[in-house]
Order: C-alpha cells, then structure tokens, then sequence
C-alpha cells in the first residue's frame, strides 16, 4: 500500500513539475507576442547600387548613391514642362509635393508666381539632364548632420518656346535631402528635398566642364 502511495505522490509531482514547465512556456509566449506586436510593420532598407564588395548597412543608414538618385530623379521631375510651362510646373510641384519639405514647396509655389507675373512660363518647354561625365560620384553628396546632405547636380538645362531654343546652359545645383519618413505609402524612398544651399544654382565655367570637379 505504500508502495502504490509513493507511486501517485511521484505522479503529482511530475504532474506540478509539467504545469509549471507550461507556465514558463505560456510567459515567453506572451514576450514573444508582445514583440512581435511592436515591430514596424515596413521598413525601408536602402541597398546600395554596388554589391561587388557587400554591404552591411544599419536600417536607418542611406548610402550616398542612394541620396544622389533621389536628389536627380524628383529634380528633373520638377523641371520637366513638356508642353506649357504655364500649366506644367504647377502640375509638377504637386506630383512631387510628398518628395519635398513644406518650406521647399512654399518656395517652389512662390517662384512660380513671380515667373508667372514675369511672362517666363507661358509656352515654355524645360528640361535638366546629367552632364556627360559628371555623373554620381562619392564627392558629390556630403553629409551635413545625420539625416541631412548636401549633393551638387550638373545639369544641362534646356529651354525652348515654340520650338525655338532660348536657353542651353550647364549649372550646378547644390541641393539639401533631408530625411522625411512621415508617409511611407506617399514616400517610401524616406527622403525630400529642402531646397538649395546657401551659394545657389550657378553656371559651370569651361574649365570646370573639363575637369568634372564637384565643389
């Protein structure tokens, strides 16, 4: 009779031994779940164009080729008029307004106002290309501060009216990229343009059409 008491006392302690095996299960369950729970539900990794050599990147870190595409691509967007200046830059302001700050599109509505008023718009067909040669290079995007750089476009820039060419002319742009990851479905690309540098847009001389030089 013993024997079988001992029998069931090791069986309920084996039964303990399991509910408490269950519990700790159930808490780290619960961890899990709570962690699972506050992960981003995207995220945004920017891969570097060249993989040759690997990468290891830090989920917020953005490689300078990335930074330099972005800057060219939404700046030639911006000054892309195909037909009527008079309609076209107001439409491509608001096509590229989630890829701009609030002070740059302020900035952009105000100097197509004033070249409104300036006759410069109407009938007016523009466009920006990269310069043969002074393409991207690590030397043309600084970083200023963690989340904000400095990149220098040359552009050619072209203008016509009525089919008549009234400006041909190659100009560095000193552009600021700021990090603006407010809305990923408008912006997934995390990043807008603040505008120019202090210095400005300002026209390459020969010599520096030679040489390629980005500052």
């Amino acid at each position: 009779m013993r024997r079988y008491r001992t029998e069931i006392d090791n069986v309920r302690s084996h039964l303990r031994s399991l509910w408490v095996v269950i519990g700790l299960q159930f808490v780290v369950i619960l961890v899990l779940w709570f962690g699972w729970s506050q992960a981003p539900k995207r995220l945004t990794v920017h891969v570097p164009p060249d993989l040759r050599s690997g990468a290891t990147l830090a989920v917020d870190e953005v490689p300078s080729a990335n930074v330099y595409a972005f800057a060219f691509y939404i700046f030639q967007q911006l000054n892309r008029w195909p037909e009527d200046g008079a309609k076209d830059y107001g439409k491509a302001i608001f096509r590229i307004s989630p890829y701009v700050t609030p002070r740059y599109r302020a900035e952009l509505m105000a100097d197509m106002e004033m070249k409104g008023r300036q006759g410069e718009l109407a009938y007016r067909v523009r466009g920006v290309q990269e310069i043969p040669g002074h393409g991207y290079e690590e030397r043309r995007v600084d970083l200023l501060a963690p989340g904000v750089w400095v990149v220098w476009l040359d552009l050619e820039l072209s203008e016509s009216v009525k089919g008549m060419t009234v400006k041909r002319t190659a100009i560095r742009y000193p552009l600021r990229v700021v990090s603006l990851d407010v809305d990923p479905e408008a912006n997934p690309w995390g990043l807008a343009l603040d505008g120019f540098t202090a210095e400005g847009p300002r026209r390459l001389t020969e010599s520096e059409l030679q040489e390629a030089t980005p500052k």
